[in-house]
């Protein structure tokens, strides 16, 4: 699924080219484009007619546009990407994507704002907002979601000290998205390799240092696969002009099972990690005499 870089780069192609403008209409292709908006498809579209963008946020894998005050208030666009959403900015005269879910027009007659899902598990709704976990508003059903390593009003020793009172595992720790937000399964393997920590570390036996070095690397391979337009595996990654990403490239530990680590040349090992994989140095990151299951 998108993280934080990927969603970081789809944030601000919206916020270049749909900011400031008045929704004219928009037309539901998919009910289940819509199924986390409760009242359907149609109160989706009346609830957006005539109402203007006025921001693009996000906090950490969570993107929602801000829309401005009306009938329903000070409220947003929730956007779930799911495993294969899009976020697309196209010439209305373009034809139809085979897996278009949601269009957007908008009263300048300009390029429309296409939601496109193959896998369908993605999808958008209106929600408030309201106070959050750690400052700001957000939309409802993430308001309990921390703030992420990039974020200016990131509180580092509070993360750290976060994990540390955890009874886990230490990648596990990273995860969770109530304690620091934002970073998946590819970016944590990346930074526990750059710190060479092993992901089944016990938090309780992290050092402060030691958790200010993962959170530091976190966000440090983070801002490069920003810089490289995110991490894209296939050609659903795509950023709003259905650009790919090319971080993978620079990957060092996850998905290099059996390849030679670019620090010690011995090969990365995959191992099991809660129906998904984790990747790590035998020699950069020994595992724990005592590891958390």
């Amino acid at each position: 699924m998108p993280e934080l870089p990927e969603v970081e780069v789809v944030r601000r192609g919206l916020a270049d080219h749909v900011l400031d403008r008045q929704i004219a209409s928009v037309d539901v292709a998919h009910p289940r484009a819509v199924r986390r908006h409760t009242a359907g498809g149609d109160d989706f579209a009346a609830r957006l007619t005539g109402r203007t963008i006025t921001g693009a946020r996000r906090r950490g894998k969570y993107l929602w546009l801000d829309l401005d005050g009306g009938a329903a208030g000070d409220d947003a666009v929730l956007a779930h990407l799911g495993m294969s959403g899009q976020m697309l900015v196209v010439d209305s005269g373009r034809d139809d994507e085979k897996h278009l879910r949601i269009r957007f027009r908008f009263a300048d007659d300009g390029p429309e704002l296409r939601f496109v899902d193959q896998r369908t598990f993605g999808g958008l709704s209106v929600h408030p907002l309201v106070p959050a976990v750690g400052g700001g508003l957000l939309p409802e059903p993430v308001a309990h979601i921390a703030r992420d390593p990039m974020d200016p009003a990131f509180d580092l020793d509070a993360a750290v000290a976060g994990i540390r009172r955890r009874r886990t595992g230490l990648k596990r720790a990273l995860l969770d998205q109530t304690v620091v937000s934002g970073i998946g399964n590819i970016y944590a393997d990346e930074a526990l390799w750059r710190a060479r920590l092993h992901w089944a570390r016990p938090t309780e036996m992290i050092t402060r240092k030691q958790g200010h070095e993962v959170l530091g690397a976190a966000a440090e391979v983070m801002d490069a696969a920003l810089a490289a337009g995110g991490t894209s595996f296939d050609t659903l990654y795509v950023n709003v002009n259905g650009a790919s990403g090319y971080f993978d490239r620079s990957l060092d530990a996850y998905g290099q099972a059996d390849r030679p680590c670019r620090r010690c040349g011995t090969p990365i090992r995959r191992d099991a990690f809660m129906n998904r994989s984790s990747f790590s140095c035998p020699r950069c990151q020994p595992r724990p005499r005592r590891a958390h299951p």
